[in-house]
């Protein structure tokens, strides 16, 4: 048995040893959506610190739990925190927590963000679903030995972003009179945003918009065979189209303006099964 699946087991069972519950889905909530986790029924609380080996987000804003609740009766699990591959952890750990949830059970991941607009058409406010992903710019997080127990050696990605989910997505907003734009998610590694440059070359290769998570994850997430449906808040347009220098302070204020309805699409998409 391989170092990563013994270590993914360890914190499952850490996990287990809290709680019973067992998650039907998952949510990793992005910047603004972090109180989204007080609006389930509760069933238990697991800080990430109590799990033996368990990565810890050093971003302002995070958490840093799981959360165990009902979503309209239907059994959800939401990580209040993600790492990032810029705080210093190695990719391993950066998706250490989606291997977990998939060792719990989960078959179907929400993965939210908060991104910069690449694409001229989207403004910020905006919510957009991810229709693909381009991830050539951050690490494999599937480099190394393979495991069969997480996957296959050569995984295949043509629908990184489960189309079935997808189309549950854009009913619950259009439910909701939501707008919900599409795109092409391109992640780097951060902390730095990306030169006016980078995000022409960037928009030459597709991308829609930028961020620094969540392609990784989700790339995790399909070698175990989970179905993906990710969201990104649009929180501000990327250098060079935005004529203002970017600041975190923008990403957050754009985050929690938006954060109310976010978080009814959010909900709504969940709550259907």
């Amino acid at each position: 048995m391989g170092a990563v699946w013994e270590r993914v087991k360890r914190c499952a069972e850490d996990i287990r040893r809290a709680t019973d519950f067992q998650p039907e889905a998952a949510l990793v909530l992005g910047s603004g959506l972090g109180s989204f986790a007080e609006k389930l029924e509760p069933a238990a609380q697991v800080p990430y610190r109590d799990i033996a080996g368990f990565p810890v987000s050093t971003v302002p804003g995070h958490a840093g739990r799981f959360v165990f609740g009902y979503v309209e009766g239907r059994p959800v699990a939401v990580m209040q925190g993600r790492v990032h591959y810029y705080e210093g952890y190695p990719m391993e750990d950066v998706v250490l927590p989606i291997r977990v949830l998939g060792a719990l059970g989960v078959k179907e991941l929400l993965l939210t963000n908060a991104a910069g607009g690449v694409d001229k058409s989207l403004s910020p406010g905006d919510l957009m679903l991810l229709t693909g992903q381009i991830t050539s710019f951050v690490p494999s997080p599937l480099i190394g030995p393979n495991e069969d127990q997480l996957g296959p050696r050569f995984p295949d990605m043509s629908a990184v972003y489960s189309p079935s989910l997808g189309a549950r997505a854009r009913a619950a907003a259009q439910r909701l009179d939501i707008p919900l734009q599409e795109g092409t998610y391109l992640q780097t590694t951060g902390p730095s945003y990306e030169t006016p440059e980078e995000i022409r070359m960037f928009s030459l290769l597709g991308a829609s918009a930028v961020g620094m998570s969540t392609a990784c994850e989700a790339m995790a997430a399909r070698h175990m065979g989970l179905e993906v449906c990710g969201i990104s808040c649009i929180t501000n347009m990327a250098a060079g189209i935005s004529q203002s220098p970017l600041s975190h302070q923008e990403v957050q204020e754009t985050a929690d303006r938006v954060a109310e309805r976010f978080q009814r699409l959010v909900w709504e998409y969940l709550r259907q099964a």
